[in-house]
């Protein structure tokens, strides 16, 4: 008896809060029976949008909550060459610091390797094979002269002028032009065509025939460079900075003492 009272109770209730012609389709003529069955189909309805609803803002709560992990991983990732690139800089410069000949002599010797290689593929760009002896020369050069000297050489030039003004910075690069660059010309010349078993008179034709055009191509292209390095680059890194605007030049460098003796 009570359970159906409860029933009525609740069919009564339905009625009273939803009129029949607020269902949409439902003529108000229909029996009572089937008004309350699209009462309840129509709560259903509405129940069910409202529980995909839920679900949608749940996973997109979710989503939110996890979107900064997200973002942080993946920002992570992306910069990962970034952090490899900066801590192989950051072991460059302690090694520059720690061991200053060492490093700056494998630099300038890898350098001159790359240079060499590149010279021998702009000159013979058909060729399937590299002459790795003079390439060998091209980097006990740069190990044993170029890279010490350049240590020695920028040092000794930050001590006699320790300032980076303008005048400073041009005196620099007319000693470097008029001492260290012609010094060095000459010993790379003789010491490359030594190696490959030229005479004494055959290294002196050589010079007649290469110095004086290689120092001219190189007062066009040095200065500038040596005006970056002097004035804007510091002490222990203008070694690096130098051997860097040297692939080009050495480059051409490796042709010029790759070409046949001279006429004695």
């Amino acid at each position: 008896m009570s359970a159906s009272f409860l029933r009525k109770s609740s069919i009564h209730r339905l009625l009273r809060s939803h009129t029949i012609t607020d269902i949409a389709g439902v003529d108000p003529t229909t029996t009572a029976a089937t008004a309350i069955h699209s009462i309840f189909k129509h709560q259903t309805t509405q129940s069910r949008a409202f529980f995909r609803f839920s679900q949608i803002f749940r996973k997109t709560r979710e989503y939110n909550d996890l979107s900064p992990s997200f973002f942080t991983s993946a920002l992570s990732s992306g910069s990962s060459s970034s952090n490899v690139t900066a801590s192989f800089v950051g072991w460059y410069l302690a090694m520059v610091k720690s061991r200053p000949i060492l490093t700056k002599s494998v630099t300038s010797s890898l350098i001159y390797v790359a240079a060499d290689l590149s010279s021998q593929t702009i000159v013979k760009p058909d060729s399937e094979t590299y002459d790795l002896v003079r390439t060998l020369r091209m980097a006990g050069y740069g190990m044993v002269i170029l890279g010490p000297s350049l240590h020695f050489w920028f040092n000794f030039v930050s001590k006699q002028f320790p300032k980076r003004d303008l005048i400073t910075t041009f005196k620099k690069i007319i000693l470097g032009q008029t001492l260290y660059g012609p010094a060095m010309t000459v010993l790379f010349f003789s010491l490359n065509a030594r190696l490959q078993g030229e005479n004494n008179q055959e290294i002196v034709a050589r010079l007649n025939r290469d110095l004086l055009p290689t120092m001219m191509n190189g007062v066009m292209y040095w200065p500038v460079c040596d005006f970056i390095t002097f004035k804007f680059i510091p002490v222990h890194l203008q070694p690096l900075v130098s051997n860097s605007f040297s692939y080009l030049w050495t480059v051409y460098m490796t042709y010029m003492a790759s070409l046949e003796k001279a006429n004695t």
